[in-house]
């Protein structure tokens, strides 16, 4: 198609209009909304900046543009844009149309610039605009990333030095700490759930990714909580610890939930997951009990990095688990000695405790004998044992523990000795 010479000077005006709007933005000190109002402002269209993973940065979006992006399904449930689902081909949303450019220095991807046309298709002089106002905006991210980098280097340092009882300096005054907070804009003065989380280790069958990309998962991780925690409230402190993520939710007084802070956990865990699309990770959770003054905090760490070991042991990866939630398991979690539970369930299931695949099955029974106390046809029935093959089985347990079927005082250390035994591996 023949471009006629007043389109293309309209075309070469509109970039250049653009290149001195932006450029100007980015001496001014300008962020990424001010970038995002210009484009759309010069070009005509709809514009979001996100993370690389769809996460909103920056959004200047018509009237219903974002009711067009859903009805595409181009949006997840918890508002991710499913930059996975568009790329530099066009995408028909209505009679219009949808792109998406990265946004990229020093080959690192460092976020996606979605453009949105409602009414009509995106010309090849928009992309060129675009692809102008991408490389600017990769400059303005590249700006911003190097001094969040280091104040996410100093807050982290005043958290660590708060849960190790060393932040407020010789006198540690709570008071002290608490204005040094002021100045993160963080607000330590509420009762608060301490929340950690990390990145699921690979799967058996996955091939180890290179450092630098497990790097770039845990930036995109921290981004996306501390994200999520401005959303919820600006005054959450959310930092990276390099293999996990620290986050302070606030919890209500007066909550009647069962586990306080529940919600507000569930719902932050939520956005966080998003649909697990764009790359996203699976992430283990744990949480403290709540925390209402700065000297319990401390404790609160320990709990919430406790709760999130021990269940990815007990649940697997991709588990939330609440330090109150835990139960007999909160109790052995509370012992640090783990040679001395070692010899505990040694001493207790004997060779039962041997990681072996006989030990195993007996195991199985064992606590299927638990669960349905004793009750010896229920079990077989559970297991798809013929009634005489778990007769045979417990006598065979009696003679390796002794006399568990008569013994409740027998079957409870047996039952103590099993869950140390699932916790510790």
């Amino acid at each position: 198609m023949l471009i006629s010479g007043d389109d293309a000077s309209a075309a070469l005006a509109r970039v250049d209009a653009l290149h001195t709007g932006l450029t100007s933005i980015v001496l001014d000190g300008g962020n990424l909304h001010g970038i995002a109002a210009e484009v759309a402002r010069v070009l005509d269209v709809g514009v979001v900046f996100t993370s690389t993973d769809g996460r909103e940065r920056a959004t200047s979006l018509p009237p219903g543009g974002r009711e067009q992006l859903a009805e595409a399904d181009l949006v997840d449930p918890t508002g991710r844009l499913r930059v996975e689902r568009i790329g530099s081909d066009a995408i028909r949303v209505g009679s219009g149309e949808v792109r998406s450019l990265r946004v990229a220095a020093g080959g690192a991807d460092l976020a996606r610039l979605v453009c949105l046309r409602a009414a009509e298709p995106i010309s090849s002089d928009d992309v060129h605009a675009l692809e102008r106002a991408a490389a600017v905006a990769a400059l303005l991210i590249t700006r911003e990333e190097a001094v969040t980098a280091v104040e996410n280097k100093y807050q982290g340092d005043f958290l660590r030095d708060l849960f190790l009882r060393r932040a407020g300096g010789v006198s540690n005054d709570p008071e002290y700490v608490a204005e040094h907070a002021d100045t993160f804009g963080w607000d330590l003065r509420r009762p608060v759930v301490v929340v950690a989380a990390e990145i699921d280790p690979p799967a058996p069958d996955e091939e180890i990714a290179p450092r630098l990309q497990r790097r770039q998962w845990q930036e995109r991780f921290c981004a996306a909580w501390r994200q999520v925690s401005s959303n919820l409230d600006a005054g959450i402190p959310s930092v990276d610890f390099s293999s996990e993520v620290v986050t302070l939710l606030p919890v209500v007084e007066g909550d009647t939930e069962p586990v306080a802070g529940h919600g507000v956990v569930r719902r932050a865990v939520t956005a966080v997951s998003g649909d697990k699309g764009g790359g996203r990770r699976p992430f283990s959770v744990g949480v403290s009990r709540v925390a209402r003054s700065l000297e319990e905090l401390p404790e609160a760490y320990a709990q919430a990095r406790r709760a999130v070991e021990v269940g990815r042991r007990v649940n697997g990866g991709g588990s939330t688990t609440f330090f109150d939630q835990l139960g007999l398991h909160r109790l052995i979690a509370l012992i640090p000695d783990g040679g001395e539970l070692a010899a505990f369930t040694r001493d207790v299931l004997g060779p039962l405790a041997e990681p072996t695949p006989e030990a195993g099955d007996l195991r199985e029974t064992l606590q299927v004998l638990l669960d349905t106390n004793f009750n010896v046809a229920e079990a077989a029935r559970i297991q798809f044992f013929h009634y005489n093959t778990m007769r045979y089985r417990v006598s065979k347990l009696e003679r390796l523990l002794g006399p568990l079927s008569s013994d409740p005082h027998l079957r409870l250390d047996v039952a103590v000795a099993l869950r140390v035994l699932e916790i510790a591996g």
